[in-house]
């Protein structure tokens, strides 16, 4: 499934022509294209879509949904363990320690 996200922006800069933000999702920080919000401002909340910050979002509604979301599980669906994704990418696995 894929979930439109409610989070926060943390900083925007212009790449190749493009303005683009790194925006914290609960705790998963991506980068998002503001192609569709180009006046969206650092501290800012927006929904976000594959990658596309689609719609502004108050605060309060922003947390909300996040907290939803994550007791419902579905961060853990839609963005996974970032532990695990960061022992993957180091080529360790987990297995209820950290490996050395």
């Amino acid at each position: 499934m894929c979930l439109a996200v409610p989070g926060r922006v943390l900083g925007v800069e212009e790449r190749n022509g493009t303005r683009m933000a790194t925006v914290d999702f609960g705790g998963v920080v991506k980068e998002v294209c503001l192609e569709y919000l180009p006046d969206l401002q650092v501290g800012e909340y927006a929904i976000v879509h594959v990658g596309f910050a689609l719609q502004r979002l108050d605060e309060e509604s922003a947390r909300r949904t996040l907290e939803l979301f994550e007791n419902l599980g579905m961060l853990q669906e839609e963005f996974g363990d970032p532990w695990e994704q960061a022992a993957q990418a180091g080529g360790e696995e987990l297995s209820g320690e950290v490996r050395r």
